[in-house]
């Protein structure tokens, strides 16, 4: 039986609801381009004229020889592609319409050792029959609720293959697209995120991470969410000044109704705390605040203090199929350089992203004036974020170095990159290469119980 509070939850819901007009449901006969000139998650399916970006064919749906389980590190589908060329500080004006701004301006900043080897592009992207069927159905009835605020009608699968509405509307549905991206339905891993300074100097920070998909329950509806996305914990197990601490979020699926939930446990006091500062731009401290708490993720939580713009999709380089950072064995100390990740273990591909571009609302605070996303066509993963100050000027710069996991399949990032121009410093999150085993995925579904507050103490005290 539901409480109080779910009753409260669901009638504001609605209410919601009934106050806003549909925002991004298409009609049938637009739905059923899905699988046909569209891929099943709504990209253009054909490449492009110059034959630099191929045909979609499927995707990347099958190991390949040697990988044998979810959790072993992957191996490199393509070990005999070699770069095709190299855009440096030297050439870059070449290829200026097909790279970001921050890119552009980390090839500037670090002109003797930053640079972008492009290798032939693969749209290696896939998802679950049931997933492509759960995206048909989303496409005819999903719609944002308020200003950006929600989702109704939507469940299990990418609510917005295809655009439609305004350009305010269609950015909505974009970002919507990332939070709601298909991940798997649970996932567990070690891995450790570091704070590069600017000699090259860094500490390892390592946690136990667990995440259920709640949005992709494959035992539930839409009518089952309760409001959440997705449950998410977080043990640290050094070094050992932070050790025991753990963290424990409930992401909702309308954070104005009801944000974000949080705890933390604290080692040293033995107690869990709610932790109403988990959103917007808090500062994260095991990333020495090189990354804001909705960086994390490249982007997560609500959209309410910015203003959106839709700016269409374009042909850029972006870090795809980057299955050298996850080789096993790789020692952190050859991905990490001084400035930035050794750019000889990274691949740059031609995609088509979607551009989107959030202002920050007069009135409203964030330290972050302007943000430019640039969101990969077939995944809706965002793979390039550049960021700015209150000035105007280009302050950090974020990168989603990507790779499929075919083990779903699936493209998400395998390290979140983010570069601070003004400090010359970068942070690194989700280093495992030298950890026995990678992210874990599993089709099972938890007791939500087990995602509680009570749960995380017990666990923690252990």
């Amino acid at each position: 039986m539901l409480n109080n509070k779910n009753l409260l939850l669901g009638g504001l819901f609605a209410l919601s609801v009934a106050a806003a007009p549909a925002l991004g449901a298409v009609s049938a006969s637009e739905a059923a381009r899905l699988g046909n000139d569209l891929t099943p998650f709504g990209s253009i399916k054909a490449g492009n004229a110059a034959g630099t970006i191929p045909a979609w064919t499927g995707g990347l749906t099958t190991p390949p020889a040697g990988y044998e389980r979810s959790g072993q590190h992957h191996i490199d589908p393509f070990p005999g592609d070699q770069p095709q060329f190299t855009i440096t500080a030297a050439n870059m004006s070449q290829y200026k319409g097909q790279l970001s701004d921050g890119v552009r301006a980390l090839l500037e900043t670090y002109p003797t050792s930053f640079q972008v080897p492009v290798y032939i592009s693969r749209r290696t992207h896939a998802v679950p029959e049931w997933v492509e069927d759960n995206v048909r159905k989303n496409a005819v009835s999903a719609t944002i609720v308020g200003e950006g605020a929600g989702l109704d009608g939507a469940y299990g699968g990418y609510p917005f293959p295809i655009l439609s509405g305004s350009n305010e509307e269609k950015a909505w549905q974009v970002m919507w697209n990332h939070l709601t991206r298909w991940r798997g339905v649970s996932v567990t891993r070690r891995a450790s995120e570091v704070a590069v300074q600017g000699n090259g100097d860094y500490s390892l920070v390592t946690s136990q991470q667990e995440a259920f998909f709640n949005f992709y329950n494959p035992e539930g509806d839409e009518g089952d969410l309760d409001n959440v996305i997705f449950y998410y914990l977080s043990f640290t197990q050094s070094p050992p000044r932070l050790a025991g601490g753990a963290i424990l979020i409930h992401e909702t699926l309308n954070q104005i109704i009801n944000p974000r939930n949080g705890w933390g446990y604290n080692a040293g006091q033995r107690r869990v705390r709610r932790a109403p500062n988990l959103g917007y731009d808090s500062p994260i401290a095991a990333a020495d605040n090189l990354r804001t708490a909705d960086d994390t993720d490249i982007f997560n939580g609500a959209l309410d203090r910015y203003n959106w713009s839709y700016e269409g999709v374009k042909e850029i380089y972006v870090p795809y199929n980057n299955y050298r950072l996850s080789e096993d064995g790789l020692p952190y100390s050859e991905i990490l350089g001084v400035a930035h990740v050794n750019p000889e273990l990274t691949r740059w591909e031609l995609h088509r992203v979607h551009v989107v571009e959030a202002s920050l609302k007069d009135g409203e605070r964030h330290i972050y004036s302007k943000r430019r996303f640039y969101v990969d066509e077939d995944s809706w993963n965002i793979l390039l974020v550049d960021q700015y100050d209150g000035r105007g000027q280009l302050w950090r710069v974020t990168f989603g170095m990507a790779i499929n996991y075919y083990e779903l399949p699936g493209v998400w990032t395998v390290l979140d990159v983010y570069h601070d121009l003004q400090a010359r410093r970068y942070h690194v999150l989700g280093l495992d290469t030298e950890e026995p085993g990678t992210r874990v995925f599993s089709n099972e579904v938890p007791n939500r119980r087990y995602y509680s507050p009570a749960s995380l103490r017990r666990r923690s005290v252990r």
